[in-house]
């Protein structure tokens, strides 16, 4: 399974401190670069990569190196410097190992994982070489076929690094689908799981008794067809195409503790004076008295929170799409991800924001249930909300996602913004059939509705009350 081994060191890696680590295949090792010198890569005698190299990330944001690897990394700010060997090659991993120890031996700090630490000789790898496969030209990419690209990520958690970023960029260009594969007991960031969409990209779990299962939905999966695809049941027919689902998924834990999920589209006017992320701020606060703590553009999010900021990047890259990642602290665990849009209508930003929750009354735990009113609000009156949707789950406090199945979020409230009530026909969106008529938010002149649903996890009859509502809002 590919490797990636990660230095975290106080000290930035100078330029001797990164020679020094390339060294470790011996002064004769081919060296190349990609990216504009983005990564530095050590390759066989053919100029194939064995290791490649990211260049160091400077990490601002506390808790991110514990959030996504389990690790102790020095105070913030601290580098974050990754290197990733090639799948299968022994050697490479080697290399990768090594490099790693020797920038934290000149700079201070650790290597994760601490199996990967090695000595500081160098590694013997005369004669060793990479297969030339296609994929050989994308470091990120393990196995590529004619309709899915595969990445190996044997990682604590997945998460949307710069590596898996451009994966997926490289997949969506070739028009493959993803497929990532993880060893069992893994969990997934948010921002992989909505990013993966729909067929054939999915993320698959190695497993002791099913082989291979999608994390997501169980399935049990085999390597078919040049994919991982799911495995039919001996009873399946035409009409009922059953597919097995895996056991280990079946396993729910039961579990108190709760995820506030909230999704929601602001519409902002084109100006040259928006700022971005406000709205998300806004939300933050009300509903933790606190900001965001970091944010950035994959994972680990390194920049402290900083709306303006986010504002220039989005302003850098239009007119084409921006994603954004915004991660809370140790004391709040949350996770946003924000995608920003220049549409006929202005500037979209979509958001979906995950809190985390423990169990307990009395604990500081508490759901801030009766803040939403007042987040809502200030999103309708200050930031062009066009719709919001807030859920409840039963679901891990740390925000991850388990291979594993977790019930379904039941809706607690959903808002539609001032201006969309205002286009409706009628009294359309003051008179409903639910059983509790809308909250007016904001001046009653212009207003924005808010409506409250069922909201208890044990009962899915919030659902059919959010779909009664979906219809009779459109009319049906």
């Amino acid at each position: 399974m590919t490797k990636d081994v990660i230095a975290l060191t106080p000290r930035m890696p100078d330029p001797w401190a990164v020679l020094a680590g390339l060294l470790s295949g011996g002064p004769d090792k081919l060296v190349g670069t990609r990216g504009e010198g983005a990564v530095i890569q050590l390759c066989d005698p053919e100029g194939r990569p064995l290791v490649s190299v990211e260049a160091p990330l400077l990490v601002s944001v506390e808790g991110e190196a514990e959030r996504l690897l389990g690790a102790t990394a020095p105070p913030v700010p601290y580098w974050w410097t990754e290197a990733r060997a090639t799948t299968g090659v022994a050697e490479a991993e080697q290399l990768a190992g090594t490099f790693a120890t020797r920038l934290a031996s000149l700079l201070g700090g650790s290597a994760w994982p601490p199996d990967a630490a090695g000595s500081l000789a160098v590694v013997k790898t005369d004669g060793v070489s990479v297969a030339p496969e296609p994929a050989a030209a994308q470091p990120a990419i393990d196995v590529l076929t004619e309709r899915v690209a595969v990445v190996i990520q044997d990682r604590p958690v997945v998460a949307m690094t710069a590596w898996l970023s451009d994966a997926f960029r490289a997949a969506a260009e070739a028009g493959l689908g993803l497929q990532v594969v993880s060893p069992a007991g893994t969990t997934l960031s948010p921002a992989v799981r909505d990013a993966l969409g729909g067929w054939p990209s999915r993320w698959i779990v190695q497993d002791e008794r099913d082989g291979y299962y999608d994390g997501l939905t169980g399935a049990v999966l085999r390597w078919q067809d040049g994919m991982f695809a799911p495995v039919a049941s001996p009873d399946a027919t035409e009409d009922d195409p059953r597919t097995p689902v895996a056991a280990t998924f079946q396993e729910v834990r039961d579990t108190s503790e709760r995820q506030l999920a909230l999704t929601f589209r602001m519409v902002h006017p084109a100006d040259d004076r928006l700022v971005l992320g406000g709205g998300l701020e806004t939300v933050w606060r009300e509903l933790t008295g606190a900001p965001p703590a970091g944010w950035g553009t994959s994972e680990p999010a390194t920049l402290p929170w900083s709306p303006r900021r986010l504002t220039d990047v989005a302003h850098e890259r239009a007119p084409e799409p921006t994603w954004f990642v915004v991660v809370g602290n140790r004391d709040r665990p949350a996770l946003a991800t924000v995608r920003i849009t220049r549409t006929e209508a202005g500037v979209e930003e979509h958001v979906t924001l995950a809190f985390g929750y423990g169990s307990g009354s009395g604990s500081g735990e508490e759901l801030p249930l009766d803040a939403l009113p007042a987040a809502a609000e200030a999103l309708a009156t200050r930031h062009h909300l066009q719709s919001m949707l807030v859920q409840l789950r039963k679901a891990r406090r740390d925000v991850a996602v388990p291979p594993r199945f977790e019930g379904p979020g039941v809706p607690l409230a959903f808002v539609l913004g001032a201006e969309e009530v205002r286009t409706m026909p009628g009294d359309r969106a003051r008179r409903t059939p639910l059983a509790e008529q809308p909250v007016t938010l904001g001046p009653r002149t212009r207003p924005a509705l808010y409506y409250p649903l069922p909201g208890d996890p044990s009962d899915l009859s919030g659902w059919q009350e959010y779909e009664r509502l979906m219809r009779h809002l459109k009319g049906a």
